[in-house]
């Protein structure tokens, strides 16, 4: 199957290799700002809504277009991607010992639009600052919602994870490729 991807996640793409779907890269800017009014479940959404409807103008529409957004929210409040040391810093010793959410919208269009939403429970163990130094200097987390990557160093510092790995690292499998037979 060859899709449009309208991301520019390296891992949105790697998942979608693991599940041998083919596809165009589509780059596209829209305002992601989270104006902390509405729901962190209405705004992943959204967000993935308008990447794709936004992308779909510039593509020839003869195959399926997806996109995708993911959050990390603690107590109902999205922590967005650190994009600086500190912030990775910051972020972590907020979800140091605590369950946060991940949420992961992913909008597919081809001959209808159709938008699902993952959640998933991540449980962090308590954190050292020393750990969360060392992690900072492996420049891993920048970039990255909540300021760590599941999939990279961060794995020790999760507990419990309930829901979907490939959920938490920005693209569900089950949910995407569910998506993309039925489009």
């Amino acid at each position: 199957m060859k899709i449009y991807l309208a991301s520019r996640s390296p891992r949105r793409q790697e998942l979608l290799k693991q599940i041998d779907i083919d596809f165009e890269l589509l780059d596209v800017e829209i305002d992601e700002l989270w104006d902390g009014i509405e729901s962190p479940e209405e705004y992943v959404c959204r967000v993935a809504k308008e990447k794709a409807q936004t992308a779909y103008q510039h593509c020839d529409k003869t195959l399926p277009l997806l996109a995708a957004d993911t959050a990390v929210v603690l107590n109902n409040e999205i922590l967005g991607k650190a994009e600086r040391r500190e912030d990775v810093f910051t972020m972590l010793q907020r979800l140091s010992g605590k369950t946060h959410q991940v949420l992961s919208a992913v909008t597919v269009i081809h001959q209808q639009e159709r938008t699902i939403l993952n959640t998933n429970e991540v449980s962090f163990r308590h954190i050292k600052e020393a750990e969360i130094e060392a992690y900072c200097l492996t420049n891993e987390p920048l970039g990255k919602a909540g300021g760590y990557a599941i999939q990279g160093h961060a794995a020790v510092f999760i507990k419990q994870l309930v829901g979907s790995y490939s959920g938490v690292m920005g693209l569900p499998l089950y949910e995407t490729y569910e998506l993309l037979i039925h489009s």
